[in-house]
């Protein structure tokens, strides 16, 4: 082969594989340029599937080809396995003169010319790029010593340029998955914080705060009032500001939590009281940020959910222990008056979804726990949570 033939053909197929936009366009075009352009009885290309342990035959040209973009019994050759299979373990291209001396050679029975001719000639040379290995192409002849020095080294540059070519329309499928995730992961941390913000600003919740303000005015509870009013539209104002926020100090959250449990214990003076400690770890308490939309929507549900039934004062009890790494929080309700477990899960159960939505879309990790003892009068409802420190 002269050197202009070489070049020509290295031009054509370059020119050929430039429009292609996908894999298999690139390996059908390859084969069939093989066949005609360099005198090939057959050409196969293989590609290693996704387990990466086994090649398949993907494109032909020759008599595995029944026609355009179809494969006569196509077979796969587990990786390392004869002389196509050593290509793809190796890296490393092979030359064989004469197949009938060739111990690792694998006769492919389909791949015949009037079910009589051999191929005494192969060669297999990888698809590779940046030490990805992606496939092989696989050429044979009839006769013995057809395939040359010359031949391995067109082979292995029309081999390169169509890994290029595959490498790019991955790199390519990578980068639009992607984005289409982070489209994905935005659609849903939007329809989370519009649940939580439903949850917050609940018709029921807000209509019970005015209800309240209203009550102590009539009372004439000025003080009452006036603290009530404070609380609530401070605590609305924290809702609003952390709509957008993916994550919040836990100092601010532990301050929103006080609020919205105070505001709580002011409704239902008498029924319901509320402790908020730090056990442990308060050391990390200024650096310390947890996920937003946590916390404060499992006790919308749990403070609800226990008041509804009370006969006796209802105490909630939300402890803390913090660490470099983490944030174990555990939340009691003592006394749930009226309370199954079966009903606990169900009140819990649009949280759980949320921590659901929050673990796939943000990889956070969240773990959660709960517990539910049944006693003679009342029961005891316990919510263990260790969330992560994303300081």
């Amino acid at each position: 082969m002269k050197s202009g033939q070489f070049e020509d053909i290295l031009i054509y197929f370059t020119k050929s594989l430039m429009d292609k936009t996908n894999e298999e366009d690139i390996l059908w075009s390859v084969a069939k340029n093989c066949f005609s352009k360099l005198g090939h009885v057959d050409s196969v290309v293989y590609m290693i599937d996704d387990s990466g342990k086994k090649l398949i035959q993907k494109a032909a040209h020759g008599p595995k080809s029944l026609n355009e973009k179809l494969i006569k019994d196509p077979i796969e050759i587990p990786i390392g396995s004869g002389i196509t299979g050593t290509v793809a373990s190796t890296g490393v291209y092979e030359l064989i003169n004469d197949t009938s001396k060739e111990p690792r050679y694998l006769e492919d029975t389909s791949n015949k010319i009037n079910n009589s001719s051999e191929r005494l000639s192969e060669i297999c040379v990888p698809i590779s790029q940046d030490n990805q290995i992606y496939g092989v192409l696989n050429c044979e002849h009839p006769e013995k010593d057809f395939f040359t020095e010359q031949h391995v080294k067109m082979l292995s540059v029309i081999a390169s340029i169509c890994a290029l070519k595959i490498k790019s329309i991955r790199d390519g499928e990578a980068l639009l998955e992607k984005q289409e995730n982070l489209i994905k992961i935005r659609e849903e941390m939007v329809e989370l914080r519009l649940k939580v913000l439903n949850t917050q600003l609940h018709p029921h919740f807000v209509f019970n705060a005015l209800n309240s303000i209203q009550y102590f005015i009539y009372q004439e509870n000025k003080r009452l009032a006036l603290d009530y009013l404070s609380t609530f539209s401070k605590l609305i104002r924290f809702y609003l500001n952390q709509l957008d926020k993916d994550t919040i100090p836990l100092k601010d959250e532990i301050e929103m939590l006080n609020r919205y449990l105070k505001l709580q214990r002011l409704r239902y003076e008498g029924i319901f009281e509320f402790s908020i400690k730090i056990d442990s770890g308060e050391e990390h308490l200024n650096d310390a940020v947890i996920p937003s939309f946590v916390i404060q929507s499992l006790l919308d549900n749990i403070v609800e959910s226990s008041v509804y039934f009370a006969k006796n004062k209802q105490f909630l009890t939300v402890n803390f222990n913090l660490s470099n790494s983490k944030v174990d929080i555990t939340i009691q309700d003592q006394k749930c008056d009226g309370s199954s477990e079966e009903k606990f899960k169900k009140d819990v159960e649009p949280w759980k979804e949320q921590v659901e939505i929050l673990n796939s879309v943000k990889q956070y990790n969240i773990d959660k726990e709960l517990s539910f003892v049944k006693e003679p009068e009342s029961c005891i409802r316990k919510i263990s949570l260790q969330l992560p420190n994303l300081h």
